[in-house]
C-alpha cells in the first residue's frame, strides 16, 4: 500500500532517532568496559578528553542510520533511480567497512598509511556500486557538462569521498561540532531532494533524513558538555556525507557551501603541514576551532558560530536554483574564510612576538 510522503518522513526520522538514542547508553557502557575512552594528549586537550568519556558514540549513529535506511527501502514511495538499490548497497557496505576501520582505530590507533588505504578501499566500494560523480552543472551556462572519461570519474569520486572522510574526522575536535554540522548538511540535502527538486526525489530524500535523526540523537549526548564522543566513527560520518552528496544526482555545490569552512580549514592545514615537512594528514591544534578555543572562546560559542556559518550558506543553496548565484556565494564564502584565516595568522604572530 502506498503511503504518504509525510508518513515516510516521520517513520524514517523517528526510527533513526529512536534507535540511536536507545543505543547510546550501550555505547557508553561498552566504551568504558573495553577502555575505548577519550585520552588527553597532543591536540586532544579539551574537557571531554580529561574526563575519559566513551568514544563509541558513533556506534549509535551507525546503528540508527543503517536501520532507518534499510527500512526506508520497503516503504512504498515514489522512486525514479533505477540504480537506487545498487547505490544503497554501496552505501551500506562501504559505510560498514569504514565504520569497522574506525572501531579498530579506536582500539589500536592505526597509522596514516593504514587509514589512507582503508579510505581508498571504502571509496572504491562506493564507486563499484555506482556512487560516483559523472557530471556537474556549469555555473555559467546552467547546463550539465558532458560525461567525463571513466578514469576521471573514478579518481574524482574517490578524491571527493576521501576529502569528506578526512574533513569530518579533523572537524571532530569540539563537543557537538562534527555531529551538528552533519545534521545541518543532512537537513539541507533532505530539503533539496524532497522539496526543491522537481520532481521531488522522495525515496532519495529519506537517506539524509535518516542521517538527521541519528545525528540529532547523538547531539543530545555530545553537545557541550559531552557525555559521549564519536571516536573513529567520524570516518563513517564523513563517508556517508560524501556518498549522500552524490546519490540521486551530484549535489556538490550544496555540500561545498555547507561544508566550506571545515573543507577550507582542512586544505589550509594540509598545506601548512607540508610546508613544514610534516604529514599533511597528521592532526594538530592548527585547526580553526582549536585556535579559537586557545584564544579564549568557549566551546559553545565556537560550535554555535560554525552552525550559523554552515546554515547560512546552506540556506543560500535552497532559496535559488541559479548555479551562477551559488558560484558567486561560494566565492564570497571563500573570501570570508581567507580573511578569517589571515586574522588568525596575524593573532598567532602577535602572540609569538609578545612571548619572545
Amino acid at each position: 500500500m502506498k503511503i504518504s510522503e509525510l508518513s515516510a518522513f516521520v517513520i524514517v526520522f523517528s526510527l533513526a532517532f529512536s534507535v540511536s538514542l536507545i543505543l547510546m547508553p550501550l555505547a557508553d557502557r561498552l566504551g568504558r568496559r573495553f577502555g575505548i575512552v577519550a585520552k588527553a594528549g597532543g591536540r586532544r586537550q579539551n574537557e571531554a578528553d580529561f574526563k575519559q568519556i566513551s568514544k563509541l558514540g558513533g556506534l549509535a549513529i551507525f546503528g540508527g542510520f543503517t536501520a532507518a535506511i534499510l527500512i526506508a527501502q520497503v516503504l512504498n514511495v515514489a522512486r525514479f533511480d533505477p540504480y537506487e538499490v545498487v547505490r544503497l548497497a554501496g552505501l551500506v557496505i562501504g559505510g560498514t567497512f569504514i565504520f569497522i576501520i574506525g572501531l579498530i582505530d579506536d582500539f589500536v590507533e592505526l597509522n596514516a598509511v593504514q587509514l589512507g588505504i582503508a579510505q581508498i578501499v571504502a571509496s572504491a566500494i562506493a564507486v563499484t556500486f555506482q556512487i560516483f560523480i559523472e557530471t556537474f552543472n556549469n555555473p555559467f551556462t546552467g547546463q550539465q557538462t558532458s560525461a567525463w572519461p571513466f578514469a576521471v570519474t573514478v579518481v574524482l569520486s574517490m578524491f571527493w569521498l576521501g576529502l569528506m572522510i578526512n574533513t569530518v574526522n579533523f572537524m571532530d575536535g569540539l563537543d557537538g561540532l562534527a555531529g551538528g554540522v552533519a545534521f545541518i548538511a543532512g537537513t539541507v540535502l533532505f530539503i533539496n531532494s524532497a522539496f526543491v527538486l522537481k520532481p521531488p526525489q522522495t525515496s532519495v530524500s529519506l537517506l539524509p533524513l535518516a542521517l538527521m535523526g541519528a545525528a540529532l540523537a547523538f547531539l543530545l549526548y555530545n553537545f557541550y558538555p559531552a557525555r559521549i564522543m564519536m571516536g573513529g566513527s567520524a570516518y563513517f560520518l564523513g563517508y556517508v556525507l560524501g556518498a549522500l552528496s552524490i546519490i540521486g544526482g551530484a549535489k556538490m555545490a550544496t555540500i561545498l557551501l555547507v561544508m566550506g569552512l571545515p573543507l577550507m580549514d582542512l586544505a589550509w592545514q594540509a598545506i601548512n603541514r607540508m610546508r613544514k615537512g610534516r604529514n599533511p594528514m597528521q592532526g594538530d591544534r592548527g585547526h580553526v576551532h582549536f585556535r579559537l578555543l586557545d584564544m579564549g572562546f568557549s566551546q559553545r560559542q565556537i560550535v554555535l558560530a560554525y552552525y550559523a556559518f554552515c546554515s547560512f550558506f546552506g540556506l543560500l543553496t535552497l532559496i535559488t536554483a541559479s548555479q551562477l548565484f551559488k558560484f558567486i556565494a561560494f566565492g564570497v564564502m571563500l573570501m570570508l574564510i581567507i580573511v578569517g584565516f589571515g586574522v588568525l595568522m596575524r593573532f598567532d604572530q602577535t602572540e609569538s612576538s609578545a612571548s619572545s
